[in-house]
């Protein structure tokens, strides 16, 4: 049963040689950083350890004031890097998006998807909501946690606020010109 929660990360002081138990509040070193937000969770029952002094504990906080933690791992893979590599270069502009170019299922995504089109540029669009791990592991890639993401000449642009700006400013056409010519 998954419920909502909050999402706790507490950073291990490096000076810290005690590992953590889960439930194990006495060996718990000070935490020197906790970061907390609103996250849905799923009950985890088997107990972690850490012993790397660098290691990050990721704490579930249920509304039945249980605490389950567990390691937070990587969603982008080696291959999945290799694989949104090529994604991104082999079209002049790509859109991460929720949805698709012809039925948006986000505002946002919606908005990015109008602008391309006023500017009549052919574009390529990946559906997000479609593979939970190519949705995460891309949040990771372009170090931007939201979609839209625009990619033009396989170099990420931004997101939805930035393409609004450099749209008004013509920085925006500028660049897919640019692009288009290439």
């Amino acid at each position: 049963m998954v419920g909502v929660g909050s999402l706790e990360l507490i950073r291990i002081p490096p000076t810290s040689s005690s590992s953590y138990v889960s439930g194990a509040v006495a060996n718990r070193p000070k935490p020197t950083t906790a970061l907390h937000l609103p996250c849905p969770t799923r009950p985890l029952y088997s107990p972690l350890f850490l012993t790397s002094p660098n290691a990050f504990i990721f704490r579930t906080k249920h509304s039945s004031m249980r605490t389950a933690s567990f390691r937070c791992f990587s969603a982008l893979t080696p291959e999945l890097k290799t694989t949104l590599d090529k994604v991104v270069t082999s079209k002049k502009v790509v859109l991460f998006m929720k949805g698709t170019k012809d039925f948006p299922q986000c505002g946002f995504s919606n908005t990015v998807v109008q602008i391309l089109k006023s500017l009549n540029v052919p574009f390529e669009t990946i559906n997000i909501l479609e593979n939970e791990l190519l949705r995460q592991g891309l949040k990771e890639y372009s170090s931007w946690p939201t979609f839209p993401q625009l990619y033009i000449e396989g170099e990420f642009f931004g997101g939805c606020d930035i393409t609004i700006e450099a749209y008004k400013s013509g920085e925006l056409q500028e660049l897919l010109e640019k692009a288009m010519c290439s």
